[in-house]
């Protein structure tokens, strides 16, 4: 009963919460991550009242399963854009853009960070951990970008391009990180191993386009044997969620190789293939897309319910942060705008597109942990400094994608209704 409860109050100080920021024009995603934050263990959850909000960060994690869910949806959702139609004329330009500004992120934080470990030393700042979070600069947030397109159903040449980037860049994120994190442990233990460089980090990029092409493949000779739209509904949500359970699957070998997958880029593949081979798919997106919007609610409050204010505490953490926020942003700003203008893209993309790649949540969390349970006390920094980013991010980035697309003239102001005097 507490979980039902404690689901039910968060989704209504979510949504209550909007309510009240709209007159501020401030996009839902902030108002939800702000009501998380709210009914979490640091505010009405420390009242230690059953189901009314989280009280613990124990009970938070509990939500994990629906968090990876919706992560499915949202990456099902950004599948859809990869139509050949649309790839013929963005694909190429996404493809450089998405590589050249995430390689740009992690090498201006890189450098940035190891400006501070020669004045903070070894012990406050390892070399291994400006490594690891310039690498961590390179993801981008697909869900909060995601959900200021859907509300303000913005459309043009900046959004077509945008939703691409966003997916090719938790690819080219993974690689990069698997590669830093590689090198960071040959930092600390002395030894490279090639397997942990290069292999593992390719068998779960190609291993997950795989798994999603073929369940995509099945999804769309299955779907065929359905003509109700509600069974059509359904049986695109129990795809998602097998692509989300498939995506758990893990194989450890003595050799240190290991198999594993990427929750995102199988459900992205997933609905790619099916968007393609199915004539319908269209309307299945459609429908998909406005029943997931309860999940979407839950999701961005779970993930305020997340955020630990208490980083703000370490005034070493703040600084580091400070300079990874400002030198990642300087760095996706820098590299989307050089990238977009060699792919001779549009003027409104060159001067907005970087300010749409700001918010950083889910898979830079994702790798935070990974870090944290295996470098010790530097991957407990690493996850504050990311946590720190990632509760400025996600209360500004949103607002900011709003601004720029509203600037690039994709979000359409609201004709204002005059009524009648009687």
């Amino acid at each position: 009963m507490e979980i039902l409860l404690a689901i039910g109050v968060a989704m209504f100080a979510g949504l209550f919460l909007s309510r009240l920021t709209s007159k501020l024009n401030l996009p839902d995603v902030t108002s939800y991550l702000v009501a998380g934050v709210l009914v979490g263990p640091l505010v009405l959850g420390r009242l230690g009242i059953p189901g009314l909000g989280f009280d613990s960060m124990e009970f938070v994690e509990k939500m994990g399963l629906l968090c990876d869910v919706a992560l499915g949806f949202i990456a099902f959702s950004i599948g859809g854009e990869f139509r050949i139609s649309a790839l013929r004329k963005t694909g190429r330009q996404a493809t450089i853009i998405a590589v050249f500004q995430a390689l740009a992120a992690t090498v201006l934080v890189d450098l940035t960070l190891l400006g501070l470990h020669l004045i903070l030393g070894e012990e406050r700042l390892p070399v291994s951990t400006c490594i690891i979070l310039g690498a961590i600069a390179t993801a981008t947030a697909p869900a909060a970008t995601l959900m200021v397109i859907n509300q303000y159903k913005a459309k043009g040449p900046l959004t077509n391009i945008l939703l691409p980037i966003v997916a090719l860049d938790d690819a080219v994120g993974l690689v990069v990180f698997a590669v830093s994190s590689g090198i960071a442990r040959a930092l600390i233990s002395g030894s490279v191993s090639v397997i942990s460089l290069l292999v593992n980090p390719m068998i779960e990029i190609f291993g997950s386009l795989l798994l999603g092409a073929a369940v995509g493949w099945v999804f769309s000779i299955v779907e065929k044997f359905f003509n109700s739209g509600s069974k059509r509904l359904s049986l695109a949500v129990a795809f998602v969620i097998i692509c989300t359970a498939l995506s758990k699957l893990r194989f450890h070998f003595e050799s240190g190789l290991e198999i594993g997958f990427s929750s995102l880029l199988v459900t992205m593949m997933c609905s790619c293939i099916f968007c393609n081979l199915c004539d319908f798919s269209e309307e299945i997106m459609h429908k998909t897309e406005r029943w997931t919007a309860p999940i979407y609610v839950l999701f961005f409050v779970i993930s305020g319910a997340e955020l630990d204010l208490t980083v703000f505490g370490d005034i070493v953490v703040v600084g580091i942060g400070v300079a990874y926020i400002l030198s990642r942003s300087a760095g996706k700003i820098f590299g989307a705008n050089v990238s977009a203008k060699l792919t001779r893209c549009e003027p409104t993309i060159c001067k907005y597109l970087g300010i749409t790649l700001l918010p950083q949540a889910g898979v830079a969390l994702g790798m935070s942990v990974v870090v944290a349970a295996e470098f010790g006390e530097a991957g407990a920094l690493i996850r504050n400094i990311v946590l720190f980013s990632v509760l400025i991010y996600e209360l500004v980035g949103p607002l900011l994608t709003k601004m720029a697309l509203t600037a690039a003239g994709e979000i359409k102001p609201k004709p204002v209704v005059h009524r009648d005097k009687v």
